[in-house]
């Protein structure tokens, strides 16, 4: 299947060299693009997206507050697209706030082609671009930093089975299904369905909701890897 993309940046270079690169793959159409966070959210309507590289910081409305719109979108909303979050500094306070409203990651903006490229396939499969060391680093932060919600996410957990919580903790320390299967010694499939309940039990959109809640729980320390 094709991937459609919707590409939301306040600077036209950066928004024509993105659709240039994405629109040059056989599996990725760019059907839009808009120039800041209200663009956004009336572009994705029109256009039905299944992935919104979105910028972090810019007019009118940010990313943030578009992601929001995007990911919680009024009732009777049949689409919602998945977020990927754009930013030009591995520390974005806004970074941390796209990620409990359900953006599926981010990305820096001067990663190599090759890594966007990738980043849009692997969260239009339903997965969330959270492997990289600084992702890691910058939710371990959020956790450490943030102030506690308000109902104690350890309780959230009592419903996941040991083997469960054993996977929720290795995708919080950024593996992939194919390491969590080789580090348990399992099939891969066998992990897919774990993490399917695990999601699925705890009402979490992907893994990157998994990941702070993870970490929000006390599961993961921050810190560690």
């Amino acid at each position: 299947m094709t991937i459609r993309v919707l590409i939301v940046d306040d600077q036209a270079m950066v928004r024509a060299g993105f659709a240039a690169l994405l629109n040059a793959q056989s599996d990725i159409d760019v059907v839009g693009d808009a120039a800041d966070g209200r663009q956004a959210v009336e572009a994705s309507g029109r256009t039905h997206p299944d992935v919104v590289l979105m910028d972090v910081r810019m007019p009118e409305m940010d990313g943030l507050e578009a992601a929001r719109r995007l990911l919680d979108p009024p009732p009777g909303t049949a689409h919602r697209p998945r977020v990927l979050m754009l930013t030009t500094f591995d520390v974005d306070d806004y970074v941390y706030e796209a990620l409990r409203a359900g953006a599926s990651g981010f990305l820096l903006k001067d990663a190599p082609p090759a890594d966007l490229i990738a980043a849009v396939r692997v969260v239009a499969a339903g997965d969330a671009l959270l492997a990289p060391s600084v992702t890691r680093r910058l939710i371990a932060d959020f956790a450490r930093n943030r102030p506690a919600p308000r109902r104690d996410p350890r309780l959230r957990l009592n419903g996941l089975t040991p083997r469960e919580t054993e996977v929720l903790e290795l995708i919080a320390r950024g593996l992939s299904n194919q390491e969590i299967a080789a580090h348990l010694v399992l099939a891969e499939q066998t992990v897919k369905t774990h993490v399917g309940r695990i999601l699925g039990k705890l009402d979490l959109r992907d893994r990157a909701q998994a990941v702070v809640l993870a970490y929000e729980s006390g599961l993961v320390q921050p810190g560690e890897r």
